[in-house]
């Protein structure tokens, strides 16, 4: 599985790219988010310094065919509407990758984080595409669960490591102490538990995104 991270630029047709690059201080945050056949209904909490006149402007405008308030004040809303043009939920459906809420969008971007296949991404790239909305990687990663990185036994051994003050500071238990509480060879202790501290800082390392380096995903969604 591969978690992304992605800012997407609104096209300028689109209501939200509008009204966001209007109140260029506002922010919008997708709290709920459902595509239907032809339209999209959302949730949407808003901060900002004129947030009435900001709901006014939706309210009025042609894309935005319902909406009503939850909860009003000058610097902040929360509303419920629906909209012709939502664009990200169609990207989103017709690709198959769900994006995790909530969903910030200001000044006409928003940053959206994805996780799935490899093949779901790319085909998530090439709705993004289809509805002309523009886009650019923030990071790309690898996520995999911590039993698909080490083995049964060495989870086994790290897990009883931890809990047993192995890696505190001070150390409360030794190699011996460690070994002798599993019932093996203290150096078969050694060598196992080197073997997943291998693993688990390998991985983390190949965790730390490195804009010269990008992986076979990142360089086909780039150029997509």
């Amino acid at each position: 599985m591969a978690q992304a991270t992605l800012t997407i630029t609104m096209p300028e047709q689109v209501w939200i790219q509008q009204i966001s690059t209007a109140h260029p201080e506002s922010t919008f945050r997708v709290l709920a988010a459902v595509p239907g056949p032809e339209s999209g209904f959302a949730l949407v909490r808003i901060t900002g310094p004129n947030v009435p006149d900001l709901v006014k402007d939706m309210d009025d405008h042609p894309q935005i065919t319902e909406l009503s308030l939850a909860q009003w004040s000058d610097n902040e809303a929360t509303v419920h509407f629906e909209t012709t043009a939502p664009l990200l939920m169609f990207s989103s459906r017709d690709s198959g990758m769900p994006i995790e809420l909530p969903v910030e969008i200001r000044d006409g971007e928003a940053t959206i984080e994805v996780t799935g296949s490899r093949e779901r991404l790319s085909e998530l790239a090439d709705q993004l595409q289809l509805f002309g909305l523009q886009y650019r990687i923030d990071h790309v990663r690898e996520r995999l669960h911590q039993r698909q990185l080490l083995s049964e036994r060495q989870c086994e051994l790290v897990v009883a490591a931890v809990e047993r003050g192995y890696y505190d500071t001070p150390r409360c238990c030794s190699l011996t102490e460690l070994a002798d509480h599993l019932g093996i060879a203290k150096s078969t202790c050694s060598e196992t538990l080197h073997r997943a501290e291998e693993t688990i800082v390998k991985s983390f390392l190949e965790d730390i995104p490195d804009s010269d380096d990008l992986n076979p995903l990142e360089e086909e969604l780039a150029t997509a």
